[in-house]
């Protein structure tokens, strides 16, 4: 709208440095379609290649110590949250171990179950009597005595 209303006041303004009456005649179209300068047109920027590769950087005489101070605060900081996560984590070692424990501890049952069952199974009396047979052993006579240590190599005996 604004270019619209720019438009058609164009013809009633007088040209620039034009001096007697207005022409209210028709407007040329090269005029019609002419823009206006924009700003800072005749600014020409020259941009200068800069090389600083000769250019040596000064120590700062500072920045080492607070660089030493940034590590030991980040060393701090580091202890205090291993510090603080070390119980959460032992708990769960501790479980690990306890869960563990508790296989082994099960393991172990069924393994005595199993041979509670054998033990029942070769010690019953048929059994007995069976390896007995096969190993060739017989029962001793009431007047038999066997002796554990014939030769006396000076162990101590158990006597009642």
């Amino acid at each position: 709208m604004a270019t619209l209303a720019a438009l058609l006041r164009r013809p009633l303004a007088p040209p620039s440095g034009a001096s007697g009456p207005p022409s209210f005649g028709p407007v040329p179209v090269e005029d019609l379609f002419r823009l206006r300068a924009l700003p800072n047109e005749d600014v020409f920027l020259y941009a200068k290649r800069i090389d600083n590769s000769r250019v040596v950087r000064e120590p700062d005489p500072k920045a080492r110590g607070e660089c030493w101070s940034a590590i030991g605060v980040a060393c701090v900081l580091a202890a205090l949250l291993m510090a603080a996560l070390s119980p959460s984590v032992a708990n769960t070692l501790a479980g690990y171990k306890l869960q563990a424990l508790k296989q082994e501890e099960q393991h172990l049952l069924d393994e005595r179950r199993v041979l509670d069952v054998w033990e029942a199974r070769v010690s019953r009396q048929e059994n007995l009597q069976e390896l007995a047979k096969s190993h060739e052993l017989q029962t001793p006579a009431s007047g038999q005595v066997v002796r554990l240590n014939p030769k006396g190599d000076g162990l101590a005996l158990n006597r009642h």
